[in-house]
């Protein structure tokens, strides 16, 4: 009867394991793919750069939303809307309000047009 209880737990715990083992194969391989696309993209390149250059870290994570929204967050409500890359560019260069709440995204005169369009298309990256 032991043997019958013993055999029947590990055939159980053999089932959940190998269940719960394909979703995450999927899931890794997803993520490869996805690193593979950012891997071959200048634009995330260059925003990555900008991003560890400048304070944008101060309020934006890729994932995270801190004081302003996560860039992931950003590529949602825009969903690579191309119209918007200039206009939001701009809101980082001359500051905005009320879009993403009360809390004011403060002005980054210094930024030119181009770098501020490029952590735009790096945030329209981070799905």
């Amino acid at each position: 009867m032991k043997n019958v209880i013993a055999l029947l737990a590990l055939l159980i715990v053999f089932a959940a394991c190998n269940n719960a083992e394909q979703p995450k194969a999927e899931v890794k391989e997803e993520k490869k793919a996805e690193e593979n696309t950012l891997a071959n993209n200048p634009d995330y390149y260059k925003g990555v750069e900008l991003y560890n250059r400048n304070d944008c870290s101060t309020c934006h994570q890729a994932n995270v939303k801190l004081q302003g929204p996560s860039y992931a967050e950003v590529a949602a409500k825009y969903k690579g809307d191309t119209a918007m890359i200039k206009t939001i560019a701009q809101r980082i260069i001359k500051g905005s309000k009320g879009v993403w709440g009360d809390i004011e995204m403060p002005a980054h005169p210094a930024l030119s047009e181009e770098d501020a369009i490029a952590l735009v298309k790096y945030a329209y990256l981070l799905k």
